[in-house]
Formats: structure tokens, sequence, C-alpha cells
């Protein structure tokens, strides 16, 4: 008679091994590298670029405005649904084409004088903006395309944490050459690297869909809402909207005035160079890798909750050092528990959101998803500087907290404790 106990010394170690280390992975880390480099160019280049060159504050602050195309990328989406490029196919071609064209773009900066040319600047900058907003449609579809649902973790785990590692070209390598070189040349150096992105796009595979592409533009539209509300009905489809808003929004309130956090508790531009931002690079890089990596063995529905505790518990480290005051041991260990609450908790949010799209609309509803995901946290965001003006940081960072509880509580509908469920597709 034969055992029919389960075999986990085995089996279970080969298919780790095996969902780590394919040309599956290797893909997503040289398109998440493709992904980022873009978007800093325009946040940490670009402003040093133009006040090297003296252009006043309240300019370069106008150029914040590039945020527009990646908040309403949705709105042209169904386009690369619906339109399949004449070569490498409807994902890779799209990829290539927008990679092309921000190698282009990005380059052209090198012609530009912010001294003479910043309207001319002006209109490159909203031009990348574009270019790497669709690049992000793109890319973010095939990756949901491309990975089986075991692999979602671990596949945008390293899509992220590769979007996090490109800043150090536009944000160090850049800076660091422009003492010696002329920005000129910066520039064009700066935009070869998205020849990582080509690359990437000419060799990687194209995913296997079963189902053709939407018929009409309309139909590209139109389709991917009624399929996301009538998949498991429209109670169901909100209650995931609502979950989506809400699963991020406390650690997100938590860091986005961090650097006016460390000052204001008397720690100086050196310390938080060295110490915090070192510490918050590799602690969400290492927390997004092991949450990857976890999700393999214990699916996404149980990474969400375990990995939402630590992401919760986190922000309280954060009020632990407000009532601690200037302490470089206290600051370290804070700052590397925050962003492993936020890698961690990162890792499984966008796996989800992966998996609740459809592979049929993969463009349109993850471009969807994730903007909407983005709307209560730029509101939130914005309300920070004024409640802790009103409350101090430790009562802050303790409100946080409480804001993170309704994203956890919602989890007992849309994402159950126990094994991930079977999507048809």
């Amino acid at each position: 008679m034969t055992d029919p106990s389960p075999q986990p010394d085995s089996s279970p170690r080969i298919k780790l091994v095996d969902a780590i280390f394919n040309r599956r992975m290797l893909a997503c880390i040289f398109c998440g590298f493709a992904s980022g480099m873009p978007l800093y160019v325009l946040y940490q280049l670009v402003p040093a670029w133009l006040r090297d060159a003296h252009v006043d504050l309240k300019t370069i602050g106008l150029f914040s405005l590039v945020s527009f195309p990646y908040t309403w990328k949705f709105l042209w989406s169904p386009l690369m649904d619906r339109i399949v490029p004449p070569f490498l196919g409807r994902r890779r071609g799209w990829a290539a084409l927008m990679q092309v064209g921000l190698l282009g773009a990005l380059a052209a900066f090198s012609f530009l004088d912010p001294t003479e040319d910043i309207g001319l600047i002006a209109l490159v900058v909203s031009i990348v903006a574009l270019l790497s907003a669709s690049q992000d449609i793109v890319l973010d579809a095939y990756r949901r395309e491309l990975l089986p649902d075991a692999e979602l973790g671990v596949g945008n785990s390293f899509f992220v944490n590769a979007y996090r590692v490109s800043s150090l070209v536009p944000g160090s390598l850049a800076l660091i050459l422009s003492d010696t070189l002329p920005w000129s040349t910066v520039h064009l150096i700066v935009a070869s690297f998205m020849l990582v992105g080509v690359a990437t796009s000419v060799f990687m595979p194209e995913p296997e869909v079963s189902m053709p592409p939407p018929r009409s533009f309309a139909r590209a539209v139109v389709e991917p809402f009624q399929e996301f509300f009538a998949r498991d009905g429209v109670k169901s489809a909100l209650l995931i909207l609502t979950f989506m808003l809400l699963y991020k929004l406390g650690d997100s309130m938590a860091t986005a005035l961090a650097t006016p956090f460390y000052l204001d508790l008397g720690f100086t531009k050196t310390e938080i160079g060295t110490v915090a931002k070192v510490a918050s690079l590799w602690a969400s890089i290492g927390g997004g890798i092991a949450g990857g990596v976890l999700m393999i063995r214990i699916g996404i529905n149980r990474s969400l909750w375990i990995f939402g505790v630590v992401q919760i518990s986190s922000i309280l480290g954060f009020a632990a050092l407000a009532e601690i005051g200037h302490s470089i041991p206290a600051l370290f260990m804070a700052v590397s528990f925050e962003y492993l609450g936020v890698g961690l908790g990162t890792a499984a949010f966008v796996a989800f959101i992966a998996r609740s799209t459809d592979k049929r609309y993969t463009a349109t509803q993850f471009a969807l998803l994730t903007s909407l995901t983005g709307v209560p946290r730029t509101f939130a965001n914005a309300s920070t500087g004024w409640l802790i003006e009103a409350v101090g940081y430790t009562q802050f960072f303790l409100f946080c907290t409480l804001i993170a509880l309704p994203g956890m509580i919602l989890l007992r509908w849309v994402a159950p404790w126990g094994p991930d469920p079977i999507r048809r597709l």
C-alpha cells in the first residue's frame, strides 16, 4: 500500500529553487530596472541638474506636475490591450517602443541648457513622463501574464526591488559623474542604461494568453470593468477596491514626512544620509525579497495577514523613536523595522493586485487598480503636516497604526486565511 502522506523534504525545495532561478525572474529584474530608471531621472536627476544651473526653486517645484501621467495612465491603457504591434508581440512590442522612445528622450536632455531652454526641458520632461507611465502599463501587464500565480509574489518582489535599485543611476552615479563631467555627457550615460530595457524586450519570452485581445477599442474600455464587477459580484469587487485603498495607508502616512521627522529630532543631514537612508533602502529591498520568497511557500493570502501585522507593528517603532529622541542606534533600528514592514507589505500587496486582474485585460485593470491605490495616499499624505503640528509625532504615529487596522480587518473577506484561491485566467 502506498503512503498518501505528503513528502515535504524534497519536492517543496525543488519547487522553491525552480520558482526563483528561472528566465521569468530575470525578465522581472531587468524590467523593474528599466521601469524605475525614467521615474528617478525625473524626481532626482532633473531637479539636481536644474538647481546646479541656479534655476529657482519655484520653477523646479512646478516640475512635480510630471506625476500626472502616472496617476491617469489607465485612460490610455485599453490601447495596449487592444492593439498588437507588428513585431515582438503585444507586450514586448509595446515595451520596446516605449523604451526606444525613452532612450531618445533622455538623451535629448544633453542638448538642452537650463538657463536658456527651460521650456523645451519641460516639454521633454513631459514626454519622458508619458512614455515612462506607458512603459509601466505594459510591464505590469507583462508580469501578470508571464508569471503563474505561485510566482506572483517573488516575481513582483524582484521587479519592485530592481525598480528601487535603478535609483542609484540617476540619484547617485549621475551626481558623482557631474562633479567631473559636463551634464551633457552625464545625460547620455544615464540614457544609455535604457538599453537594458530594450535588450530585455527583445530577448525575454512573450507570455502565452489563451484568450485573444478585445475585438474593438470600445470592448477594450468596457469589458475590463464588466469582468471585474461580474467576476464574484459587485459587493466582492467593492470590498476588494476598499481593501486596496486602505491596506498601505498607515505606513504610507507614517513615512510621508520621514526626513523632516528625523531633522526635528536633531539628527544631522549626514546622519540621515548615512544611517536612515541606507537602512530604509536595504531594509525595504531585503523585506521585499524575503516576502517574495516566503510567498512561494505560504501563498499570497497568508502573506497579506502576516506581513500586514509586521507592517502595522513597525509603525510603532517610529512612535518609540519620537519618544527616545536623538539616538543613532534607535534611528537605525526604527528605520530598519519600518522599511522591513514596508518591503514585506508591498511585496504581498502588489502580488494581490496582480492576482486580482484578468489576463485578457491585464493592462487596463492593472493600471486602474494601481492608480486607484494612490488616490487616498495622496490626500492622506497631504494632511500629515497638519496632523503632526496638531498632535505631535508620537500621537501621529499611533494614529497611523490605528488607520492601518481597517485594511487588515477587510482581509477576512478579500483574502481569508488559508490556501490561495485557484483562478481560471
